[in-house]
């Protein structure tokens, strides 16, 4: 470790970590800044929200994990924490605001940084209808800039520093360190499935809009009657979109896989001829880059945020404004050989550029510079 990093105590505030039954991407790039600075000699702890599926203390890979609480109390007992003599001791809290801030500066004066993945306008109203959606927005578009009015912002997307920006945040105080991804250099792929496969891997969640995907199945399935969807990832919302199958009567079409180890996925990429994300918003899209690591082009909604970055529109996948125009894209790559064929190899040429160390590097830097 040079002088310009000397170790620091550094605390994670987090809703949820990657064990947790709804863990997604966001915990992924935490989890993976937290090793990286554990393994540069610093003293990492990350507080998070209590689950059946972890202990609610352990050190994994030298991060220490303090579990407790619920779904809205691990907010107060993150604060309660930062008031305990452990927590005094932090030298660094990143206070990780996914929607809800733990709102760290009302115990702390300094050394509070800000980490947002992406902003949840879309969300809100989507997972809470009504006046729960409202005010949700209004803490995080309203209160949230004020309370943290003068802190440093890290991000993940040049799309997430604009939003940020749009809420009132000063640009100046934004910082995009980029995702990673964690096989960004597969020496062996499996073979590519010789009928037509498309995939989505996710949380399974309203906002990832899976059903888009199981409606183009239905649209496809006439013309293309040896397509085939492999749903990949599990979540809260798997019932509903098993019904969605079922009333689209494409449940025969498609394999709900569930959670999958790491080996599973990537041989289901690797079958895969393209990804679908129809996701209403990411923050940068790391299941995009995984799949472009193993040579699948991917496609995504051109209003969702990050994806506008982790995708090279017409290079590396395709973006796009509505269904409509998702079914018609799909429809063509899957029948252009040629074309897929080229836009997959570009795919895994450009997520060779992405990798942790680089971002765990960059988020370093970020926090011993200040």
């Amino acid at each position: 470790m040079d002088s310009s990093a000397t170790p620091r105590r550094i605390t994670f505030l987090v809703w949820r970590d990657t064990a947790h039954p709804d863990g997604g991407g966001s915990e992924v790039y935490v989890e993976h800044m937290a090793r990286w600075l554990a393994g540069r000699g610093h003293d990492v702890t990350i507080f998070c929200a209590a689950h059946a599926n972890a202990p609610g203390d352990e050190v994994r890979d030298g991060v220490r994990f303090h579990r407790r609480g619920g779904w809205l109390s691990v907010y107060p007992r993150g604060l309660a924490y930062l008031l305990s003599r452990a927590g005094r001791r932090a030298d660094i809290v990143i206070d990780v605001h996914n929607g809800i801030p733990f709102a760290a500066p009302l115990v702390r004066r300094r050394g509070v940084h800000v980490l947002v993945h992406h902003v949840h306008r879309e969300q809100w109203q989507i997972i809470y209808p009504g006046v729960g959606g409202r005010i949700g927005w209004w803490v995080e578009s309203w209160l949230a800039p004020r309370l943290y009015r003068r802190r440093p912002y890290i991000t993940v997307s040049e799309s997430s520093r604009h939003d940020l920006t749009g809420l009132g945040v000063d640009p100046e105080r934004i910082s995009v360190v980029c995702n990673g991804i964690d096989v960004p250099h597969p020496s062996r792929l499996q073979p590519r499935s010789s009928t037509p496969r498309i995939c989505v891997l996710g949380r399974l969640v309203p906002h990832k809009q899976f059903e888009h995907a199981l409606e183009l199945m239905a649209r496809l399935r006439v013309s293309m009657p040896q397509l085939r969807l492999d749903v990949i990832g599990s979540g809260w919302w798997s019932a509903e979109l098993a019904a969605a199958a079922e009333e689209l009567g494409v449940s025969e079409l498609v394999t709900f896989h569930g959670h999958v180890s790491d080996t599973e996925r990537d041989a289901l990429l690797d079958a895969s001829w393209l990804m679908l994300v129809p996701s209403i918003k990411e923050g940068w899209g790391i299941a995009i880059m995984e799949a472009a690591a193993r040579s699948v082009p991917a496609l995504a909604y051109s209003f969702a945020g990050g994806v506008t970055e982790s995708i090279v529109d017409g290079e590396t996948g395709v973006l796009v404004d509505d269904l409509d125009e998702l079914v018609s894209q799909c429809r063509a790559l899957l029948e252009d050989t040629e074309a897929r064929l080229a836009m997959a190899k570009k795919a895994r040429e450009r997520a060779q550029r992405f990798d942790w160390q680089s971002s765990g590097e960059a988020f370093e830097r970020l926090l011993t510079q200040r």
